[in-house]
């Protein structure tokens, strides 16, 4: 019931067209381990179709080893960047849910209300 209560909240939403548009040919995801630090492999993350970032990966700051393109970031509402830079406009923010707390988060920002 709590579920099907907050998606009847939720707007009615498709892909964005640019990403419905892409043909995802070469895509990569990445994480927010640190592996790539020092990596200076972001240019060669930047040519890649699709670019999936999980979590809190920091962009911003790390551009030379992790690139700066973001098609879409997948988080767990705890894990979801605090920083604004970290969400490009052109990118999709996905919100995996799957506890009870997220729930209570999603509902939380749908309705504008603190927790």
């Amino acid at each position: 019931d709590k579920l099907k209560n907050l998606l009847e909240l939720l707007p009615e939403h498709d892909l964005p067209e640019d990403l419905k548009s892409k043909h995802c040919k070469r895509c990569v995801v990445v994480g927010s381990g640190g592996i790539l630090h020092g990596s200076e492999l972001g240019h060669l993350l930047n040519q890649f179709d699709i670019v999936i970032r999980l979590n809190d990966a920091p962009v911003q700051g790390y551009t030379d080893d992790v690139g700066n393109k973001t098609t879409i970031r997948m988080t767990y509402p705890e894990g979801a960047p605090l920083s604004e830079h970290e969400y490009p406009p052109a990118s999709l923010f996905v919100a995996v849910l799957f506890k009870s707390v997220d729930f209570n988060w999603l509902q939380a920002m749908v309705k504008n209300e603190t927790l």
